[in-house]
């Protein structure tokens, strides 16, 4: 039986209440050297779910952890079967309203940085360029035994030959880049070895169960550091990885700021949420700003 991680939270009843107001957003912003910490709520514009919020994907998907990945040879397939059908819906995603509006914001010199905890290379795709990818990226491929890095789109070549034929019908697709297949729909599918050692390949991505490399949380805590506010943008800061830096936030006297429309488990610590969709909200503020952010300079 495959183990569900601890994904989920219970929001206090003593939580601010989302507002509409997106005076301090505008506010900080104009301001400059604002932090911008994204999550998978940004991305859900382009199609692709988040995990909690309105039709998550954790209702009906357990992501794969790190120790399932490594341990089994038989998850590794699920996974690089479910993975593989993923990858091809992923690259169909585009950048939406809500990624078009950050990297606006960083042309016109408002952000210091962002960091994303998503792993779709949307934020690039938009135009942004100083992009830390606190949980890796599904374009990169690396080796667990000797280390070698390479393309996802190469794997995907010698997965697309060893599998000719694999068409399954998924019934949906996740924030980590998996589809929802049946184990009978896996069932056959061949999973591809390094080219060069025959070791063990798998997603550059950071799973559940796995650590962020510490030099990147370096980064990301000077990043930190150096902001004068941090501006939090659809994640529900469930898991530490991105919770840490909203308490340092916090602990530094730098403001933090958030947008999600759900209840968040940093709302205790920030001077606001506001509870409105991603595209509408960041769109609007880019307006009050009087920058264009659907891409034009």
């Amino acid at each position: 039986m495959r183990m569900r991680p601890t994904l989920s939270w219970a929001p206090a009843e003593d939580l601010p209440p989302g507002t509409t107001d997106l005076a301090p957003v505008v506010d900080a912003l104009s301001t400059g050297g604002v932090l911008v910490l994204s999550g998978a709520g940004l991305s859900t514009e382009s199609g692709i779910p988040d995990y909690r919020g309105e039709g998550g994907s954790l209702g009906r998907h357990t992501p794969m952890t790190y120790q399932e990945f490594t341990a089994s040879a038989q998850a590794r397939r699920r996974y690089w079967a479910r993975s593989h059908l993923g990858w091809r819906i992923f690259g169909r995603a585009r950048p939406n309203a809500g990624h078009r509006a950050v990297a606006a914001f960083e042309r016109h010199g408002l952000l210091s940085g962002v960091i994303t905890q998503n792993v779709d290379g949307l934020h690039q795709a938009a135009g942004s360029r100083d992009v830390v990818e606190l949980h890796g990226s599904l374009e990169r491929v690396v080796c667990l035994s000797c280390g070698a890095g390479s393309a996802r789109r190469e794997l995907a070549l010698r997965l697309e030959e060893a599998n000719a034929g694999f068409e399954p019908v998924a019934a949906g697709v996740n924030p980590d880049g998996d589809a929802d297949l049946t184990d009978a729909q896996v069932g056959g599918f061949r999973v591809m070895p390094c080219v060069s050692c025959g070791g063990i390949l798998k997603p550059d991505v950071v799973f559940f169960g796995e650590s962020v490399p510490p030099p990147r949380v370096e980064q990301c805590r000077q990043l930190v550091r150096e902001a004068t506010s941090l501006l939090v943008l659809g994640s529900s800061l469930t898991v530490m990885s991105g919770l840490r830096f909203v308490r340092q936030a916090f602990q530094a006297s730098t403001p933090v700021l958030i947008v999600n429309r759900d209840a968040t488990r940093g709302d205790q610590l920030a001077l606001t949420r506001v509870a409105l969709p991603l595209g509408e909200a960041l769109t609007s503020v880019a307006g009050h700003l009087k920058l264009p952010a659907d891409g034009n300079h």
